[in-house]
């Protein structure tokens, strides 16, 4: 198409060529960017480009030009004008120059800055600068938030604490211990100064009794029936003999006191020696004591109980010290872990320390007794004072006490006591006091491992197959095995290696498998070893003729090599153990090695209303692992077999039951008949609080105390 002009008439060829790209650029594209960009490159230079090498750089700069209206008013000429393009009107205004005045007008009402060139080092050194004043400027922190705000928090919760590292084990301290063969010896003297200290104190102690039982059936005795003076110098004689007899009971009252602890043996001293003192004060004329016959009589008796309970702590002491003398270097020992009683390999050090320590009746003795002893002062003060038909403050005080220390406060401990030791020195063991009974009957389970179900002689080899192996190397791979794995079938191998003529190999890699089998690596050959079952879950192909229960398999490099037909025989002294433990509702947890022993085979073997506690494999071999640990000794044991285990921790849990009853109800007897004797006296009831009814109340709370020390030993 033509090109024409802006009055519509075609232009010619001339004139189409004359226009050039600035030209339409100037004319249809200037704008405020395209102007401004033309009076950078008009702009004078830099003060660095503008001075030469030779001239000051710190001259002034030369004036700005002045802008295009000032320069028109009056200043400088204005520039000549460019002569217009060919082809153009000569009275036509030139565009390119309209726009350059319309630009500077722009530029001038704006007050835009002409832009200068920026070297790289001022960059740089603004940039650093910036840097520089950053870090000096305090950081604030930063706003909270709303807790309904829109926008999250800017504050995140901050983490919390590492774990605590567990504490270490902290091992109990250990005294200087006494070798236990000299604690036997001197256990030994003690025992035989009070073993005949039993008939002579209950000769002496009877006679009141039975004069009070004769004088209630209305038989009149010479020289004694109704002449208070005689009765008096009588009881008080008898009381005297029976202190003699019994003064082991005064040693260990007022012995035990000095360590801080009250035991009945004390307030039975005290009732004595108050008893003493009302008979005393009778005779010396004292006329409120007449009114009521003494209770010297009840005091002889339980200076009879306090003796016996003495002499019997003395025969457990002594038993459990013979027994534990026996060797230095016991077979096992049983000690207490967080999975409950184990029987581990051990010394004797720490069995003397144990024993030593005083037993739950003593402690609980401790913190109740004084409370009765106070409380008996106070009950003897208040129905003796402003009472017309109260008695007076040592008759009422000599029936008070013997009530609150029973017959049966000193038998709580020393008869069960007494009862186990003598039982556990027969089979071979040894129990360390309270404490050691306390430890390893707490949890009331039982490590069980493969030596103590199937002893030594019990496993038996009833034949072998093999497969493209020789005799002796079979033998040798197995028995290698069988030693890596530490189970009870080591033994079995080991005489198999001597008969053959073998020799064991070291084991690389061994591993344990859930399933019932072992791997390792033995000169290269991955050998594996188990039951059938494990052989069939690894691909271990079986012959179809083989259908073993109790057999052990050997593979070497997946390939079927021998085959080992094992018979367990269940021990009869085993089978008690495991009822016993039933029984007494003890768990034994089973932690075998062997992968034929397990709870199917051993309700085969025994009983079948065992029941074992089959943890996982890993907890498995941990609890066999412990058997070889050296914990402080709370048992010994002097015999192989489950059966003095089994008996060791049933005694100790019969024996922990029955000294807690035992004193528990001893105490309740013990505040009642306080809380008894204090209403009988205040009333001033003394013919029903007689000293023939209250020995008969107090032999009452004994009777269970009785059965129960009977109850100890038969399990």
């Amino acid at each position: 198409m033509t090109a024409k002009d802006d009055n519509n008439i075609p232009a010619s060829p001339a004139q189409e060529e004359d226009y050039s790209l600035e030209e339409i650029l100037a004319e249809y594209g200037g704008s405020l960017e395209h102007l401004l960009l033309r009076s950078a490159e008009q702009a004078p230079p830099g003060p660095e480009e503008a001075s030469a090498p030779g001239e000051d750089a710190s001259a002034p700069p030369p004036p700005p030009e002045p802008p295009a209206e000032a320069a028109a008013s009056g200043g400088a000429p204005p520039p000549a004008e460019e002569p217009p393009p060919p082809g153009a009107h000569p009275g036509a205004p030139d565009p390119m120059q309209e726009a350059e005045r319309a630009a500077a007008v722009d530029v001038e009402r704006l007050k835009i800055p002409h832009p200068r060139p920026i070297s790289l080092e001022d960059v740089v050194g603004s940039t650093v600068d910036a840097v520089m004043e950053e870090a000096r400027e305090p950081l604030l922190p930063p706003r909270r938030r709303g807790l309904f705000s829109r926008r999250p928090l800017e504050e995140t919760e901050p983490l919390p604490p590492p774990p605590e590292p567990e504490p270490e084990y902290d091992p109990e301290p250990i005294g200087p211990e006494p070798e236990l063969w000299e604690a036997a010896h001197d256990a030994r003297q003690l025992y035989a100064r009070r073993r005949h200290t039993q008939l002579l104190p209950l000769l002496t102690a009877l006679p009141p009794t039975l004069a009070l039982l004769l004088e209630r059936r209305q038989i009149k005795l010479p020289y004694l029936s109704g002449d208070p003076d005689v009765q008096c110098i009588f009881l008080l004689a008898c009381l005297g003999l029976t202190a003699v007899f019994c003064r082991h009971v005064f040693l260990k009252g007022f012995g035990m006191l000095l360590r801080r602890r009250c035991v009945s043996e004390l307030l039975i001293s005290l009732s004595a020696l108050v008893s003493a003192a009302d008979c005393a004060s009778r005779l010396l004329g004292d006329p409120s004591a007449d009114r009521a016959a003494p209770y010297a009589a009840v005091s002889c008796l339980a200076l009879v109980f306090a003796q016996w309970g003495v002499r019997r702590e003395s025969k457990g002491n002594y038993d459990m010290l013979r027994a534990a003398s026996v060797d230095d270097e016991p077979p096992y020992l049983v000690t207490d872990t967080h999975q409950g009683a184990c029987k581990q390999r051990g010394s004797v050090p720490g069995f003397f320390t144990t024993a030593s320590r005083s037993d739950a009746a003593t402690l609980w003795q401790t913190a109740l007794l004084p409370v009765f002893l106070a409380a008996a002062l106070v009950f003897a003060g208040l129905s003796s004072a402003g009472q017309e038909a109260g008695g007076g403050f040592l008759l009422n005080l000599s029936a008070i006490l013997p009530a609150a220390a029973t017959f049966s406060l000193p038998l709580c401990w020393a008869l069960p006591w007494s009862k186990l030791s003598e039982h556990l020195q027969k089979t071979g063991c040894a129990v360390a006091g309270w404490s050691g009974a306390q430890k390893i009957s707490a949890r009331r389970r039982m490590i069980v491992t493969d030596s103590d179900l199937f002893p030594p002689g019990t496993v038996q080899l009833n034949g072998r197959k093999l497969y493209g192996e020789e005799p002796e190397r079979a033998v040798s791979l197995a028995a290698s095995m069988a030693r890596a794995a530490g189970s009870g079938l080591e033994k079995l191998f080991n005489g198999l290696v001597r008969s053959e003529g073998g020799r064991y190999e070291k084991v690389d890699d061994f591993s344990f498998y859930e399933e019932g089998g072992w791997s390792g690596s033995i000169r290269g050959e991955s050998v594996w070893m188990g039951s059938a079952s494990f052989m069939r879950k690894m691909n271990v192909r079986l012959p179809a003729d083989v259908n073993l229960k109790t057999g052990v398999f050997l593979a070497v490099d997946r390939e079927l090599a021998a085959v080992f037909a094992v018979k367990y025989n269940p021990a009869e002294n085993v089978d008690f153990a495991l009822r016993m433990m039933q029984r007494s509702r003890i768990q034994p947890i089973l932690a075998s090695r062997d992968p034929n022993i397990t709870p199917a085979l051993i309700r085969r073997k025994f009983s079948r209303g065992v029941h074992l506690e089959y943890p996982d494999l890993t907890e498995r071999i941990a609890l066999s692992e412990a058997e070889k640990d050296r914990d402080i000794p709370r048992a010994l044991l002097f015999r192989e077999g489950l059966l003095p285990y089994a008996e060791t921790v049933a005694g100790s849990l019969r024996l922990c039951k029955a000294v807690r009853r035992a004193a528990a109800i001893s105490l309740l007897g013990s505040w009642a008949g306080t809380l008894l004797t204090f209403y009988l006296t205040s009333l001033g009831a003394y013919d029903l609080l007689n000293p023939l009814a209250l020995e008969l109340f107090l032999l009452l709370w004994t009777l269970p105390v009785l059965l129960m020390a009977d109850w100890t030993g038969r399990y």
